[in-house]
């Protein structure tokens, strides 16, 4: 079959996707260990980064901010999963979420638990901002900050309408900013970024 030029030869292989469900199966079974640094993103698995020194210091800064601000009224996770629906489950690096007496032992959190997802991105932004924030966005996450230690930045995006967020706004550090998330609550860059 010949193919005219710009044309695209469609591939005979097909990609297999996976659910939730399956991925939980190959970490039961030993098919991914369960130590591995992977996560399921629309059906595909992808292998997290390592993290370097940099990454975790704005993590527990993010940590140490998100639980003295959210105090007794939501929980704060690191780097666990939040099922964003059947072929999703990311773990963000930090996350803001409704509170309940069980802290989500039943199940890991959905998208209406959640208030707030950080991704922190000094070697992943590619990949955080064109497959995680799409995903956060089309499960309908309220409010996602991305943290760009390379320069000094934090985006913050909010108001998830039909697949991605309709607000974005640009923090550089010196700046302050309102979270919604947090009930209105001002927070410095400067003590995300340090």
């Amino acid at each position: 079959m010949a193919v005219r030029a710009g044309e695209k030869r469609k591939s005979s292989v097909e990609k297999k996707l996976f659910t939730v469900e399956e991925y939980h199966r190959m970490v039961e079974t030993g098919v991914l260990d369960e130590g591995s640094k992977v996560e399921l993103i629309e059906g595909e698995i992808y292998p997290m980064a390592a993290m370097g020194s940099r990454h975790a210091a704005c993590i527990d800064r993010l940590n140490k901010l998100l639980s003295a601000r959210a105090g007794d009224t939501a929980i704060v996770r690191v780097q666990c999963p939040i099922e964003l629906h059947d072929t999703s489950e990311p773990e963000p690096d930090v996350s803001l979420l409704k509170f309940r007496e069980d802290f989500y032992a039943d199940a890991h959190p959905k998208p209406e638990d959640t208030l707030l997802a950080v991704e922190v991105s000094d070697t992943t932004l590619a990949h955080d901002t064109s497959v995680k924030l799409p995903a956060y966005a089309r499960a309908g996450i309220p409010e996602v900050w991305i943290v760009d230690p390379n320069s000094n930045s934090i985006q913050i995006h909010s108001n998830p309408q039909t697949g991605e967020y309709r607000n974005t706004t640009r923090i550089r550090r010196g700046d302050t900013f309102e979270s919604k998330a947090l009930s209105g609550a001002e927070i410095a860059a400067s003590d995300i970024l340090g």
